[in-house]
């Protein structure tokens, strides 16, 4: 198998595991809500952000649509580079496996960002319904991206 074929294959099915899961604690879980997996070590811990790292936000309309035109730019030049990585002979599997596993989450956060405003409504103090008859709680590209794993390494105040 080629390094694109397994690229795109890593990238498919980790999508897939991506949405599935973030499908499952939207319509199953309040935000806040967590369960322990692994003791105090690894919590499924349902948050959502406006898609920024830590939370960060950009206020505004127009920060979130630069927010959401800049991550599709980013992730077409990530798909650039993979894809050029691909085709080079010499290129080591774990890069080709590590730019792979990058953009697949890349392209997870895009899909929230831009569809989950649409196809659900808020989360908050509730669980979130998919397609619900009074429509979603934001247009394209303004919707949250859920986040959830949680690994508390440092407790602190």
């Amino acid at each position: 198998m080629s390094n694109l074929k397994k690229s795109l294959l890593i990238i498919g099915v980790i999508l897939l595991i991506d949405q599935t899961l973030k499908f499952y604690i939207k319509t199953s879980m309040m935000l806040g809500e967590e369960y322990k997996i692994f003791g105090n070590w690894f919590i499924i811990h349902f948050v959502e952000n406006n898609g920024m790292a830590f939370g960060w936000d950009i206020a505004g309309e127009f920060g979130k649509m630069f927010l959401s035109i800049f991550r599709i730019i980013a992730v077409t030049g990530i798909a650039v580079y993979l894809y050029r990585l691909t085709k080079k002979e010499n290129t080591s599997a774990g890069l080709i496996i590590s730019v792979s596993m990058v953009l697949a989450g890349a392209l997870g956060n895009i899909i929230d960002s831009a569809f989950y405003g649409m196809l659900f409504n808020e989360s908050y103090l509730q669980v979130a319904s998919f397609l619900p008859a009074e429509g979603g709680y934001a247009t394209f590209l303004h919707g949250k991206v859920v986040d959830m794993f949680y690994f508390p390494i440092i407790e602190g105040n």
